[in-house]
């Protein structure tokens, strides 16, 4: 099971690492891995095999912490995160329009159709041309 821990100090980290139980495998925390916040995953969590942290606090750790880990077999990973903001229309309605546009139903009836706003259709499909 995976889980992810978010705090705003080590302390705080550090409590609610306190929390993790034995069915636990895999851990995401979002400050950089100290010797104490390793040694409180492992007293609460012994069958993890995965830590992970963001890519930018990755750098920081120290390769003694990932030596160690890795003589558990235990993997300190960074873990890419999407980044900006999400789309709001997943690629299936993007297809959709793209679709319906081809077959040369008018752009006015596509955005009624879908209740898509008219300018977000056009711009899909001028996005499309970009590509």
């Amino acid at each position: 099971m995976k889980v992810k821990v978010s705090a705003k100090t080590y302390d705080e980290l550090l409590r609610k690492l306190s929390r993790l139980t034995e069915d636990v495998t895999e851990v995401y925390i979002n400050l950089r891995p100290t010797k104490e916040v390793v040694v409180k995953i492992l007293e609460n969590a012994p069958n993890v095999r995965r830590i992970s942290c963001p890519p930018s606090l990755y750098p920081k750790v120290s390769k003694r912490i990932i030596y160690a880990l890795g003589q558990l077999g235990i993997e300190l990973v960074p873990e890419e995160r999407p980044r900006g903001r999400p789309r709001k229309y997943d690629e299936k309605t993007v297809k959709l329009v793209r679709e319906l546009a081809t077959r040369g139903i008018p752009m006015r009836e596509i955005s009624e159709r879908l209740g898509i706003p008219l300018r977000t259709v056009y711009y899909m499909l001028d996005e499309k041309i970009r590509r």
